[in-house]
């Protein structure tokens, strides 16, 4: 969905105790070279990563974020806004561009950036594309999918078998495309409305004045001895409208999870991981409105609840940190952290080592790099979160 370029988020990072109400963020402000407004950005470990973002923006560090990189632009994309970004090692990439139509383009780099390949272009005039996510389940060979708004009614997908050197559309097989409500689309404001599990395992969330729901592919087993497969979901209590919905989704690992077991349903999701997720967003346009700005799940999205207490405005970008059990979402006017897998969140402050608005003005995360606007980019400080706590 088409964003302005003002839309931004905040910070990540927290030193905190469970008995207070505000925490305090640690980020330490890297130096980009660049003014372009950031949205992409893929951690690897290791100190790779890489970032992207508007006037066809690259960028690659393999130190840790000491140093960063200004790519080459990829052929005939200056003007391109480069949205999502995936990358396999430090020399292999591919960038994502969201814009209507041939804007939505796909280029891939195997030499650091040097050169790059367009490898797709959007074959649908008035299509736009919100997000794009690699994963391998057979190493070394990567799968690919990528997400874009309706085109006749239908959410419209490509997928890759090939280390995303080929990209065809997605026809949905027995269970077809994904119907969309009208008025109802994605948001491209920080890569992270689609999430991806082993075996092709897929969810995304909507929002736009149709609703905000999500939709996973799940076998229907109960009533029907030839099992069918379908998408189903479901309705998100997040704020709707034009402007408004999920902008970001994110999972712990099933053996991360501090819930309960999730109840037994009809749909026998096998393309899901069972495990916990929490959905952010809001109504950008509201940007210090607390209103369904935060929900979770523990069925894999077929019920979700709204949290109790919810971040402290619109967040655009939510991630989930195993080290310390923790969840981490950033909006234009701060940062929020939950430990309790989005019941509940608590604001987060700058420390005297910060700079004063470290906790805000953040589009991305993928830990531990935050980015966003004027080429802005965080590092969490390696001493910032304490290590959870062992279960007894």
């Amino acid at each position: 969905m088409r964003l302005p370029a003002l839309l931004i988020a905040a910070t990540f990072a927290a030193s905190l105790a469970a008995h207070v109400q505000t925490a305090h963020a640690q980020w330490q402000i890297e130096n980009s070279h660049t003014t372009a407004s950031l949205r992409g950005i893929h951690a690897l470990g290791a100190g790779t990563a890489w970032a992207s973002g508007t006037n066809g923006t690259v960028l690659r560090t393999t130190d840790d974020g000491a140093t960063w990189q200004t790519c080459p632009t990829p052929p005939n994309a200056e003007k391109l806004d480069f949205r999502g970004i995936q990358a396999f090692d430090q020399n292999t990439a591919i960038v994502m561009s969201s814009g209507k139509g041939d804007l939505s383009r796909l280029y891939k780099t195997t030499d650091a950036c040097q050169t790059w390949t367009l490898l797709f272009t959007n074959p649908d005039s008035q299509g736009f594309w919100d997000a794009i996510q690699m994963w391998s389940d057979l190493p070394p060979l990567h799968l690919g999918l990528v997400i874009g708004d309706p085109v006749d009614g239908k959410f419209a997908e490509f997928e890759t078998r090939d280390d995303g050197n080929h990209w065809s559309r997605r026809d949905g097989g027995d269970a077809g495309m994904p119907s969309a409500r009208d008025g109802e689309n994605l948001f491209a404001a920080s890569n992270s409305s689609l999430i991806v599990t082993q075996g092709w395992g897929q969810m995304f969330v909507t929002g736009g004045s149709g609703g905000t729901r999500s939709r996973v592919l799940s076998e229907f087993t109960k009533h029907d001895p030839r099992v069918s497969w379908k998408y189903v979901g479901g309705n998100i209590p997040l704020a709707t409208g034009d402007s408004a919905g999920a902008f970001s989704i994110a999972i712990a690992p099933k053996e991360e999870n501090t819930a309960n077991s999730p109840p037994k349903d009809k749909w026998t999701l096998l393309y899901l991981t069972k495990g916990i997720c929490v959905v952010v967003g809001g109504d950008y346009k509201k940007p210090d409105s607390q209103h369904g700005t935060a929900a979770f799940t523990i069925d894999s999205g077929l019920h979700w609840q709204r949290a109790t207490t919810p971040p402290h405005g619109y967040r655009s970008a939510v991630a989930y940190y195993p080290t310390t059990k923790s969840w981490i979402t950033v909006g234009p006017n701060g940062t929020d952290i939950s430990t309790d897998d989005g019941r509940n969140w608590r604001a987060l402050t700058p420390t005297p080592q910060d700079e004063k608005d470290a906790d805000k003005s953040w589009n991305a995360l993928s830990l531990p790099f935050v980015v966003g606007p004027n080429g802005r980019i965080g590092k969490l400080r390696p001493n910032a979160l304490p290590p959870a706590s062992p279960k007894p």
